[in-house]
């Protein structure tokens, strides 16, 4: 059996994907492993460029965009390794990280799912293992608040450089190592969900099997941010809040959904009316476009 397969979800990231492939070939030694592309349908060339430039990388065309969770569930059906690497292509893999995440969980059978410590390009820290999200949470987040008196990295725990591995609620989904037998025993990714949150979810449901979720830090891995979502930003806002409420309402109940969708939306009117204020006062130099209630749809 290979020791490791790598699933990559593509939508319209041509150039970050090759340098996502190219960081893996040049930092992973000394493991028998395959790599796995699922095209989202995408428009810019990318299943083109896989074909001329990473012809052994083995690719799953999606004729449309059916989320990110769909994506890789269809590669996890199909690829053969003993552990599986779900790993964002804006993310970029540093000298040991892989091997360093697959060290860790061979030394603790219970572990299913291994997260990486994110950084920027620059190097610094972002956010990477966290809590699982509440209702005091997540107005925190909505407000911003948390970010103001915790952190820009909130609602993540801060950066701990010299901590050692630590079991965690979740982990960030841009770099997950699975367990090939918990992925066989709890099942794949949630595909009611878009993106977002979904890696949350997974985490929730393969702990509740009695799995465990751990955080190595030794396992640098740089993360871009946004590859696939940088020219969707309100989309994206929208469905981040869906997902949230779906999580929600699928562990904690519908009165905690109902009570977040209070919170979403209420943040929402106040956002639209304080960036609304801006632009017009700034003649569109101020401000910034907000996810408007008709956006989100039925929360």
């Amino acid at each position: 059996m290979l020791d490791l397969s790598i699933i990559i979800v593509n939508w319209n990231t041509k150039d970050l994907l090759a340098d996502c492939i190219h960081s893996l070939q040049e930092t992973i030694q000394d493991l028998h492993y395959d790599i796995w592309v699922v095209d989202n349908a995408s428009s810019d060339g990318s299943v083109a460029m896989l074909r001329q430039r990473f012809p052994a990388v083995n690719v799953i065309e999606n004729e449309n965009n059916d989320g990110f969770a769909r994506a890789n569930n269809l590669a996890m059906a199909r690829c053969k390794g003993r552990y599986m690497l779900l790993f964002n292509s804006d993310a970029l893999a540093t000298s040991g990280s892989v091997q360093a995440l697959i060290r860790l969980a061979e030394m603790k059978p219970r572990a299913a799912i291994v997260g990486a410590h994110l950084v920027n390009a620059d190097g610094t820290f972002q956010a990477s293992y966290t809590h699982f999200p509440n209702l005091w949470q997540e107005f925190l987040i909505l407000t911003g608040l948390g970010r103001r008196f915790n952190g820009y990295w909130y609602p993540s725990h801060a950066a701990e450089e010299d901590a050692g591995p630590v079991a965690v609620d979740y982990v960030e989904g841009a770099c997950l190592l699975v367990r090939r037998s918990a992925y066989a025993q709890v099942g794949g990714l949630d595909e009611g969900y878009f993106m977002y949150a979904e890696e949350v979810d997974w985490c929730y449901a393969m702990q509740a099997q009695g799995w465990q979720v751990w955080y190595e830090p030794a396992a640098r891995v740089i993360h871009l941010g946004g590859g696939s979502s940088r020219n969707r930003r309100t989309a994206r806002e929208a469905d981040l809040y869906r997902s949230r409420v779906r999580f929600f309402r699928k562990h904690y109940g519908a009165l905690a959904a109902n009570t977040l969708k209070g919170l979403i939306l209420s943040t929402i009117t106040i956002k639209l009316a304080v960036h609304g204020l801006l632009q017009a006062a700034s003649h569109g130099k101020r401000g910034r476009p907000v996810v408007g209630v008709r956006e989100i749809g039925d929360l």
